[in-house]
This record gives C-alpha cells, structure tokens and sequence, in this order.
C-alpha cells in the first residue's frame, strides 16, 4: 500500500483521479483504519489530507458558517461560532463516540463515511447545510440531503473531494434540536437520532423539518409527517400528530441495536421529545 501526502486540494484530486478509483481519501482515519483493520477494504493507495493547507478554519461568510473538510468533530462541538448559530450541530458532533474519536475525527470524513448510524448528516440535512466539492471537472456545490445516497454510499465522483461544509445560520425565530437514543453503551452509534428544526411565526409554526438518524440507509424524512403541524402552535397536540404520523411512515431497519418494531416506538417517542424542546427558547 502506498501513501500520497498532497499540499493542495488540486494535487490530492490530480492523484486520485489518476488512481482510477483505487485510491482512498483519508482526514482523520477513524472510519477507513477501522474498515481496513478488520478486511473490509485493502485500498493500494491512502491519499492524506493532513498537509493539505486551509482546511481547518471555522468561520462566517454571509448567512453561513464555513467549516473546512479537516476540522475534526470536536472542534466544531466546542466552536463557539457554531454553538451560537448552529447549537444542534455542536450538540450532535459532542455525542459522537468518544473525546478520543472526536478528537480525531473530521466533520467531512464522517460525511463521506455515510455511515448510516451516524449523528451530525441527520442536523445537516435538517437545517439546510450544504458542502463544497472539487473533482477533476472543478467545483460544485452539492445539499447536504442529495450526498448520501444510500448505506455508505454517496453521489461524490472517485476524485471529489470536500472542501467545506457551510451551515446556514440560524433566523430569528428559528429553534433547533438534537436527540440521540442509545440501545447499548452510552458511547453507542444511535439507535434513533432526531434532528428537528422550526420556525415561528406569531406564535405558530411557520416551517417544520424533521430527520431520523440511524434507521435507514439515508437521513429519513417524511414532509407529509411535518405539514401537519404547519399553521399551529407547537402544543401536545400537533406534537402528537406529527410524530405518529413519522412513527407511521418510516419502515426502520433491524440491527443490534434493536429491531423494526421497537424502532418504529423509539420513533414515536423521541420526535415528541425533540419537538417539546423545541417549544422553549434555547
């Protein structure tokens, strides 16, 4: 196996792109030294990201705080940046694993993992962020809710590479949240994750989104489930009816950490608490 150190993003794109799809990214190595310890992946070739300059900055621009591809998970958790404007973003890169893992960890990398049982892609999704690319054919700019396209799997080209993910800031009004249920050790992947964002006006909720983490390939959405508290007061009622309505529309996965069924109850439960939170000013 060989190891790539690129200075730039152009030269990490140049040699991965003329790997032909045999070269493998890696930031902080939590994920892809994991998969190959344990033979799930034999990549010929590592391309690092570690000096790679401009990578590490957390800052505003606009509207949106920018979070470079090598700032690690808790470094965004205790960005006081991102904890003003994106507090469910800090809250859901702080229970991730461990300090040591959080420590190591990028935010970019955990994207690219799509790793389904994964927390910060569900408040991502949730509040509209969206991630800078650079592939052989320059840059785009790709929502956070068309990257991962399915369990590990993304719509990033062999060569693509994150260059940033850039967060929305929040709207007066607006109040976020983030729930994790762990099954197992408190150090645990989620066995539901609930990410949930309103917007109010005059009292009554203007917009509503709400994503699930760790019950299907991707971060599930059901829009049809949030309509119905559109219009209305976030009182126990309309909590009640959107969340039997998501406990009704998502068909959940079964794995160690628990079955359909108590998924789908799970469910239930922690979109009502997510949604309670988010009747209180933070």
């Amino acid at each position: 196996m060989e190891l790539a150190r690129p200075a730039t993003v152009d030269e990490a794109v140049r040699i991965l792109d003329d790997s032909e799809g045999e070269g493998k990214l890696i930031a902080g190595g939590t994920a892809v030294v994991l998969m190959m310890r344990q033979g799930l992946i034999s990549p010929p070739l590592l391309v690092s990201l570690q000096d790679v300059q401009g990578m590490t900055g957390i800052d505003q621009a606009g509207g949106s705080v920018r979070i470079g591809s090598r700032v690690t998970l808790g470094a965004v958790a205790s960005s006081e940046l991102v904890r003003a404007h994106a507090p469910a973003l800090a809250h859901a890169c702080n229970v991730v694993g461990n300090l040591r893992v959080r420590n190591v960890a990028t935010l970019a990398g955990n994207l690219a993992e799509a790793d389904y049982a994964s927390d910060a892609p569900s408040v991502l999704t949730c509040i509209g962020a969206t991630c800078s690319v650079q592939g052989p054919d320059g840059s785009r700019t790709l929502p956070i809710s068309e990257l991962i396209t399915g369990f590990y799997s993304t719509a990033l080209g062999p060569a693509e590479v994150i260059k940033e993910v850039s967060v929305p800031m929040g709207r007066r009004n607006e109040r976020t949240a983030y729930l994790k249920y762990v099954s197992r050790s408190s150090e645990d992947r989620p066995c539901v994750g609930v990410a949930a964002r309103a917007l109010f006006d005059d009292g009554a909720v203007k917009e509503l989104n709400v994503v699930i983490a760790g019950v299907a390939g991707t971060p599930a959405v059901a829009p049809h489930a949030c309509d119905l508290g559109i219009g209305r007061p976030l009182e126990d009622g309309a909590i009640a009816d959107v969340a039997e309505a998501y406990a009704d529309s998502i068909d959940p996965m079964e794995d160690a950490r628990g079955s359909a069924w108590y998924r789908t109850q799970m469910i239930r439960v922690f979109v009502t608490r997510a949604l309670q939170t988010l009747r209180e000013p933070a």
